[in-house]
């Protein structure tokens, strides 16, 4: 279960230069990407003053356009395979900086939904799937750290954001912060200009430039017959459900976004629950995204040694297990103090799952597969992204009280990161048996070919022996035998004896 070590072209990835450029860009992408739907809490309390909506209202922003940004993933990847990343990132940070400027003009809770939501959304899912894309492009050998540098940049903005949205909110209100901040997002224009397409190297030769014209490039030659050859690519490839490897990829990634989340929008009101201050409380999340920001790249370092990268998918089944007792633990805490402890630990585990959730499935799904395969996982995930965190809260509102939300949360991320551990050990032993299974087809034939050159080099070394007891003369020149030492020079004339054969 690793990707081909090329791509299509038969060129291998930069693996640095150019592509540590291309992280930064992705780095502010995705940054932007995951941030924004938990940074924009900040200004909800005051859209619902000014709108007369309810909690439950003005938590649906946020909500739909997570939602969005998973199931946008198809669009964006039949873009990202048309068009390449560039063009797409940098169309979708002008989608995001327009829908916010927009809604700084909403007078209706449902003109938020639509601009905030609905445009906001699909611009940010453009900006992820590309920014991921071509990294896999760009990365092979480094990619896990390049991976973990770009997805470091959601806690990197999460911590940036938070407190940049709390002054804007006090000196603008939210429609002046709205459109600030419309601005602000513009720069993933900048950072889709930094995605240049990858352009494959060029052979190397010292021949006149009229002969260089009229004989083009090997690797561009095949480029533009696969671009000839290749079918189209559909929508949605749903053959990827054919693939066992995917779907045990699939059903624990599910398992995860369905409790991740949760635990991060009510952090913050279980600790006030508790007893703990209002500004204490919010200081959780931003403590949570201060060591998941060093936690990431750290985790990328760890997964691209040789020790874990052949078991990348082990190391991410422990990543989401650590998490999920993590939430497990936080119900039996009742003082501010082991609060931190949780919050630091739950950054530690959600920071490893994130770093790696993406890398898994580029080692599954390889270089060329992965930007369908990424559009289709979106997809699919947007719906526990949509009901997690609702689900979480109706067993706040019928037991009133948080402990069973994380119970909840723990129980199913725990069960993902179990599951995903048993199937692929159950996955790699299915692989060697096939593979045992397509070498046995293939040893009969092997096996020929074995006796046909052991009976040749037997027949050659009867030969020499009769050339060694003195038949020089079938032979023109001195020959030598596999296993056998030829003669420095023939005799120059051999004796007369009767067992020599006629005309010597």
């Amino acid at each position: 279960m690793s990707t081909a070590p090329t791509d299509e072209l038969g060129c291998k990835p930069l693996d640095g230069g150019w592509g540590w450029m291309v992280v930064f860009g992705a780095h502010i992408s995705i940054g932007f990407a995951y941030s924004m739907p938990k940074a924009l809490s900040i200004f909800f309390k005051e859209i619902q003053e000014d709108l007369q909506a309810s909690y439950s209202d003005i938590a649906w922003i946020s909500s739909i356009m997570l939602a969005v940004m998973y199931a946008g993933g198809p669009v964006s990847s039949v873009l990202v395979n048309r068009f390449g990343s560039r063009p797409v990132v940098m169309l979708g940070g002008l989608m995001c900086g327009v829908s916010m400027v927009t809604a700084s003009f909403g007078s209706s809770i449902i003109y938020l939904y639509f601009c905030i939501g609905i445009i906001g959304g699909c611009g940010l899912s453009l900006n992820l799937n590309a920014s991921l894309t071509i990294i896999s492009k760009y990365f092979l050998a480094k990619r896990p750290l390049a991976n973990g540098l770009a997805m470091a940049g959601s806690p990197v903005f999460l911590c940036f954001l938070a407190p940049l949205n709390q002054y804007l909110l006090n000196k603008f209100g939210w429609r002046g912060s709205l459109l600030i901040l419309g601005g602000l997002m513009l720069n993933c224009c900048v950072a889709g200009a930094l995605m240049r397409p990858v352009v494959p190297p060029r052979n190397l030769s010292y021949t006149p430039q009229k002969k260089e014209e009229e004989q083009p490039n090997n690797c561009n030659s095949k480029l533009k017959g696969n671009r000839m050859e290749a079918p189209k690519k559909k929508f949605l490839d749903l053959s990827f459900f054919k693939d066992r490897s995917f779907i045990i990829y699939l059903i624990g990634n599910v398992l995860f976004i369905f409790g991740a989340y949760a635990p991060i929008v009510f952090l913050s009101a279980y600790a006030i629950s508790q007893g703990v201050e209002e500004y204490s409380a919010a200081y959780l999340l931003s403590i949570m995204g201060f060591v998941d920001m060093f936690v990431r790249p750290a985790t990328g370092l760890v997964a691209n040694s040789k020790w874990i990268r052949p078991r990348v998918q082990y190391f991410f089944s422990f990543a989401m297990i650590f998490n999920g007792m993590c939430h497990l633990l936080c119900p039996l805490i009742k003082s501010y103090a082991f609060l931190v402890v949780y919050t630091v630990f739950f950054g530690v585990g959600f920071g490893m799952v994130f770093a790696l959730i993406f890398e898994c499935l580029m080692d599954l799904m390889g270089n060329e597969r992965f930007p369908s395969a990424v559009g289709l996982v979106t997809i699919i995930e947007c719906f526990p992204m949509l009901l997690g965190p609702p689900a979480a809260g109706l067993l706040v509102d019928i037991f009133n009280d948080y402990k069973y939300l994380f119970f909840m949360c723990g129980a199913v991320i725990v069960t993902g990161g179990l599951f995903l551990f048993v199937m692929n050990i159950y996955n790699y032993h299915m692989l060697e048996k096939e593979k045992a299974a397509k070498d046995r087809k293939q040893n009969p034939k092997n096996l020929e070919n074995q006796d046909q050159t052991s009976i040749s080099v037997s027949e050659m070394q009867e030969t020499y022996e009769m050339t060694d007891s003195g038949v020089w003369g079938l032979f023109p020149h001195s020959v030598s035998f596999p296993g056998q030492r030829a003669p420095r020079d023939p005799p120059r004339s051999l004796p007369s004896s009767p067992q020599s054969p006629p005309g010597l």
